[in-house]
């Protein structure tokens, strides 16, 4: 999610400079002794960078939490719906036994095995020898039934019970994370709102010249002279899933976004393989699990690429040393350099 320029090892000079970013935020009044030095354009954009980098790594922890809480909505659904029908069913057990019961009364006396179902411990009055010689076999399996129901249905109420409990914990973690993306992204808004417009238009003139660098490198002809990248064949569903992304170019990043009008890093993956007839999973450390793991050297076109050392950005690499990705709030799907950001390794699906 950040713009993912070439990775600067940071000197303590910048460090400290930026330290002091949040003083120059404020107006300095004329009473002020000496007014802090207001960021420079590049320390405000190395500051969101940071600050959308950190904004993706929680986006990838709320997609996967997100994955789990539809996940479990599922099973809760799935023991619901078993439980009521298993209601019914021995709704209909113990009206049949009831039934029986009522017909006995009225005939003049009541069998001893419908005793057992009107008794308060049911469990007890079985486990007398005597009393199941004088049941009929019939009778003592539809009540040993009713007793095996019951005790699934009070199982099954208890599970659910425990995954709906498990449910809320999880919508409380998704609503934290969900506050702390917006909260890193409003944080990176405001500092960029205290640049002139002068400056934002040539830092966004700065960044479109970037994207369009690369989206001509990406375009040009495999036989050029960049030996550093001699792109080996790859799967046909990588490439149908490079030619599905490849369709996304312009397409806006939206934080939690699968598509198909809108995408973060690992959604834009996962949406373009799908179209390839593969099924990923929803977060990129989950996607890194996916497929042959490869080398830079050894990328082939429509491979998922995994950048920083939590892996939490992902895209498709499209040869010639390029990568189409979904990068940040803001952007859109765009081609980058492999190394504007700091690559761990590829993976090859399919």
């Amino acid at each position: 999610m950040a713009s993912h320029r070439r990775p600067k090892q940071p000197s303590r000079a910048r460090v400290t400079i930026f330290g002091a970013t949040a003083a120059a935020t404020v107006a300095i009044t004329s009473q002020s002794a000496q007014a802090e030095p207001e960021p420079t354009i590049e320390e405000v954009q190395d500051e969101v960078d940071r600050l959308y980098e950190e904004a993706e790594a929680v986006t990838e922890e709320y997609n996967g939490a997100k994955e789990q809480e539809e996940q479990l909505q599922a099973e809760v659904d799935d023991l619901q719906d078993s439980t009521a029908r298993g209601q019914e069913e021995l709704n209909e057990l113990r009206s049949g036994v009831g039934s029986v019961a009522s017909a006995q009364y009225r005939n003049g006396g009541i069998d001893p095995s419908l005793h057992l179902f009107l008794s308060a411990d049911p469990d007890a009055y079985l486990d007398q020898a005597s009393t199941l010689d004088q049941v009929s076999g019939k009778q003592a399996e539809t009540l040993r039934l009713i007793e095996d129901r019951q005790r699934n249905l009070d199982q099954q109420r208890q599970e659910a019970t425990d995954k709906l409990a498990e449910l809320e914990e999880l919508r409380g973690r998704l609503s934290d994370q969900k506050e702390t993306i917006q909260d890193k992204l409003n944080e990176a808004q405001s500092l960029l709102n205290q640049l002139t417009e002068e400056e934002q238009a040539r830092l966004a003139a700065q960044e479109q010249a970037e994207a369009d660098r690369a989206a001509e490198a990406a375009r040009a002809d495999r036989s050029d002279d960049r030996a550093d990248f001699v792109d080996v064949p790859g799967s046909s569903r990588g490439s149908a899933a490079l030619s599905a992304a490849a369709t996304k170019l312009g397409s806006p990043y939206v934080w939690g976004a699968t598509g198909p009008s809108s995408f973060d890093c690992s959604g834009l993956t996962s949406w373009a393989y799908a179209q390839a007839g593969v099924s990923l999973p929803r977060t990129s450390q989950s996607q890194a699990g996916v497929g042959t793991r490869v080398g830079m050297s050894e990328l082939a076109p429509g491979d998922l690429v995994f950048f920083y050392s939590d892996l939490h950005h992902v895209g498709l690499y499209a040869g010639n040393g390029q990568v189409i990705h979904a990068p940040r709030p803001g952007s859109v799907v765009e081609y980058i350099s492999i190394n504007a950001m700091p690559f761990q390794f590829g993976t090859r699906v399919g």
